[in-house]
């Protein structure tokens, strides 16, 4: 479903991503670890076209992605990608964002839209909260109301760009907990994190970053309990260590 070849991203001087080959199948569930500045977020943001790449392809589905190509537009349509710090609009209540996608980008009728916002509110337990504003939320909850807003869009791809990194630790089970629902039913997903158990338990595939490039990829278990290469080593020990 997602595939990219030898991609480059640099900024100005600053190559950040350095020759990138990776793929993404239907239905599977990749993350991406490594250490602050390895690439990680910026390769979501290139897939989802927020980021232009310098050189190299990407495909999603099928479809060529190009931010400067009116097929950007079709991209996003079928991907959605859920923020570090959840990007909701303060101004509007829970259902609103989450609707606002649909009504606005798809043309779908406000009722239409409305009914399947609700159920996914209370598909991530804040059936309750539609009324509110993001403000009136706790971090998680924000998260989880983002979470529903990707949903809403009818996506057949989900980023997460870090989902738990701006939360509170006693907040992050419950973000996680949808995310593990997500992955039960199969959504394809590729979820950049520092959450080693949650890579360890839900994950198809784990690549390992480090300065622009994927240093070390396999099977979850296999990069996560039995890596291979040094620095993969060095870089779980201490992430490890530091729990």
């Amino acid at each position: 479903m997602i595939e990219l070849r030898d991609v480059h991203k640099s900024y100005g001087p600053l190559e950040v991503i350095k020759g990138i080959d990776a793929t993404v199948n239907k239905g599977e569930v990749v993350c991406l670890i490594g250490p602050s500045g390895s690439g990680k977020s910026t390769i979501l943001r290139c897939i989802n076209g927020l980021e232009s790449y310098q050189k190299g392809t990407i495909d999603f589905d099928g479809i060529r992605v190009d931010r400067d190509h009116r097929s950007i537009v079709e991209v996003r349509t079928h991907v959605s990608m859920v923020f570090q710090r959840f990007n909701l609009f303060p101004h509007r209540t829970v259902l609103e964002n989450v609707i606002e996608g649909p009504v606005w980008v798809k043309k779908e009728p406000v009722a239409e839209a409305r009914d399947r916002g609700l159920a996914l509110l209370e598909r991530v337990g804040l059936a309750e909260k539609a009324s509110a504003h993001p403000g009136q939320l706790s971090g998680g909850q924000q998260q989880r109301v983002a979470i529903a807003r990707a949903l809403a869009m009818q996506p057949k791809a989900i980023l997460f760009d870090e989902p738990t990194s701006a939360l509170d630790p006693e907040l992050v089970g419950e973000v996680l907990a949808v995310m593990r629902g997500l992955a039960e039913e199969h959504m394809t997903m590729m979820v950049v994190t520092h959450e080693i158990a949650f890579a360890r338990d839900v994950a198809d595939r784990v690549l390992f970053l480090d300065g622009g490039r994927i240093v070390e990829e396999g099977r979850a278990d296999e990069v996560l309990v039995r890596p291979q290469n040094v620095r993969t080593q060095d870089f779980l020990r201490r992430v490890i260590d530091h729990v």
